[in-house]
């Protein structure tokens, strides 16, 4: 990973925590707390060539640090966690005949719209479901729970398709 992507990366992961602590955070989709994670945006783009280790590690990071400033207790890191557990899966499964070329990115303009959206809404319903199961300790609560994962990662989804055409670039 040359130098460039490392600092673009440092800088995406510091303002990512930033606008997830202080903006999303305290916007609330109706009464029962929804917040979508656009944070987790960090886990989807890294590069493909990025070892799965460290995306484990970053995904953690990134999470802790949302729980830290968020009072979650874990839920995000546990979450973060486990689709970066997935993502090479997902990669996976996804990869064009020829596999990933070298030096692209899992990114709208380099990809295509359908791929994008196929590989992000997994990653982002896996994190999701992670995430409200995880806070309501299983199922009691199972339709409220389910209207929680369906409307955040709805909107959660739509704000991270839309920033792959506002911020990011060839």
């Amino acid at each position: 990973m040359s130098i460039n992507i490392l600092l673009r990366n440092i800088g995406r992961f510091v303002a990512l925590v930033f606008i997830q602590v202080f903006i999303f955070n305290n916007i609330h989709l109706t009464d029962y707390g929804i917040i979508p994670a656009v944070y987790i945006i960090y886990v989807i783009l890294l590069p493909f060539e990025t070892p799965n280790w460290m995306v484990m590690v970053l995904a953690f990071l990134i999470g802790f640090s949302i729980d830290v400033f968020s009072d979650t207790l874990g839920l995000n890191a546990a979450a973060s966690v486990l689709i970066a557990f997935v993502r090479p899966g997902m990669l996976n499964l996804l990869a064009p005949r020829d596999g990933y070329d070298i030096g692209t990115f899992p990114r709208i303009y380099y990809m295509g719209q359908l791929w994008f959206l196929k590989y992000a809404s997994a990653l982002v319903i896996i994190h999701q479901i992670t995430y409200y199961i995880f806070e309501s300790f299983g199922l009691e609560d199972f339709f409220v729970s389910l209207l929680k994962i369906v409307i955040a990662s709805f909107v959660t989804l739509i704000l991270i398709y839309f920033s792959q055409y506002i911020f990011f670039r060839k």
